[in-house]
């Protein structure tokens, strides 16, 4: 399948989930044809009737991803790893998307430039943290929203939309081979928090928003490096390093995570392909309670997003980013689009491997996954008498009192959830069995050495 077909092809799939869960109330899923019928807490739960109610919910199995050449996918892979990337040579794509964490760090907040240690143990001289979580890389190719704002995106029609704007030439966006996702990586290593440094270092004397000065930095180090210019002459056959662009090296590392962090073997994957035996009992009956519930209607599709935006009641923890009159504040996909309506809006998260990628929302203020399902339950009385203790330490005095604003914006779908202990562990089943087990270790992505030979975050 040509990259254009298979990306069309997952958009479609996003497309259908959301029609599908609009349209279709959870009442209605009670009663299904040919004889099954789900009563709760009653009557056996069938594959046949699970898989009528997926394909009611317009949740279809992931498509085959393209073939990315071996020489692009090596060439993503060393530039994810190597620090040569950040503006001080102490950080790397991969330092806040560790394969040890399952391309997270096992925190709520990274801790980017500047930053010692790794995961849990990671520290800053400063206390300074990045304002949101880091989403894992999971199956990313088929998401049209990338970031937790959304603002790396592609339309029904294949225009990238970045903070960027002109910045981002038709010359850069005619190199992307895989939507949205070629473009993500040209942001990090832009802010100064992030990967690029406040000072010490000739690109730290650029603002966030000076992109072009920095990617074109970026270019001149990656090329005073043989092996890279070799590497990215390689990948990109009758094409000179003299006459690439930072969206090559972008592109590169769309390419290493589509062909290296794509999982489709989960045992929901299994099921949706056929195999009656995927799924235990348990886990069966767990997928007609997310399939009956509002669950479905925003985690649907391919990749169990709707791939768009809602205010789900999460605390905020943290820095912000710079909203609200304390600065502290974080108002998400408004910070995009203006559209005061998107305020305290996020995308919706893949589901796959879900159990490996807490903490969980935004800003990663509920740690574990049962906790987060939780959360659904009452959101408005769970957002007032959130814990902070599950926090570490020095996260624990930062939850904002925004808490009477974010619930005057909840998303009214999940307005009147109540979810008992009972149907929370049948949930629990069932994103159990949304883990391909390939994703488990990771390790095996790590390269060796890097062109750059700095030391390698693993």
């Amino acid at each position: 399948m040509r990259r254009s077909s298979w990306f069309a092809f997952g958009l479609a799939a996003v497309l259908a989930g959301v029609l599908a869960g609009c349209s279709a109330k959870p009442t209605e899923m009670a009663a299904v044809p040919n004889g099954n019928r789900f009563v709760q807490g009653g009557d056996t739960i069938t594959p046949r009737l699970v898989r009528q109610l997926a394909k009611a919910r317009g949740i279809v199995a992931y498509p085959q991803p393209p073939h990315v050449r071996p020489a692009l996918v090596r060439l993503g892979r060393e530039l994810a790893f190597d620090k040569i990337l950040g503006g001080n040579h102490d950080v790397s794509c991969m330092t806040c998307h560790l394969p040890r964490y399952e391309t997270g760090d096992a925190r709520s907040l990274s801790i980017g430039s500047g930053g010692t240690g790794l995961g849990p143990d990671r520290t800053h001289p400063d206390g300074i943290n990045i304002p949101r979580n880091a989403p894992p890389f999971f199956n990313l190719g088929a998401m049209r929203h990338l970031f937790w704002d959304g603002r790396v995106e592609v339309d029904a029609h294949g225009h990238v939309s970045t903070p960027a704007g002109a910045q981002l030439t038709p010359q850069m966006t005619k190199v992307f081979e895989f939507g949205a996702l070629s473009a993500q990586p040209m942001f990090p290593p832009t802010s100064a928090a992030e990967m690029r440094g406040s000072s010490g270092n000739e690109l730290s004397g650029f603002t966030d928003n000076d992109v072009t000065q920095i990617w074109a930095g970026l270019m001149h180090r990656l090329g005073t490096i043989p092996k890279y210019r070799r590497m990215f002459e390689q990948a990109y056959p009758g094409t000179r390093f003299d006459d690439m662009n930072f969206a090559y090296a972008s592109n590169a590392i769309a390419g290493f995570i589509v062909n290296d962090l794509t999982f489709r073997n989960s045992p929901w994957d299994r099921f949706l392909d056929g195999d009656d035996r995927a799924l235990t009992q348990q886990q069966l009956d767990g997928a007609a309670e997310f399939l009956t519930l509002k669950c479905s209607i925003c985690h649907n599709g391919a990749t169990l997003s709707d791939d768009q935006f809602h205010n789900v009641a999460v605390p905020q923890i943290g820095p912000g980013k710079g909203n609200g009159a304390s600065g502290l504040d974080d108002f998400g996909r408004m910070n995009v689009t203006g559209d005061p309506a998107d305020q305290y809006r996020f995308r919706t998260s893949p589901l796959r491997n879900v159990e490996l990628t807490g903490p969980y929302g935004h800003d990663g203020s509920i740690i574990s996954l049962r906790d987060f399902i939780d959360h659904y339950s009452n959101s408005d009385e769970k957002l007032m008498d959130y814990n902070p203790a599950q926090l570490i330490a020095p996260l624990r005095s930062t939850v904002l009192d925004n808490k009477s604003a974010v619930i005057a914006e909840r998303d009214t779908l999940i307005v009147g959830v109540v979810l008992t202990p009972e149907i929370e562990d049948k949930l629990m089943d069932y994103m159990s069995a949304l883990t391909d087990p390939a994703a488990r270790n990771l390790s095996r992505l790590t390269p060796r050495r890097v062109p750059s030979g700095l030391p390698i975050d693993k």
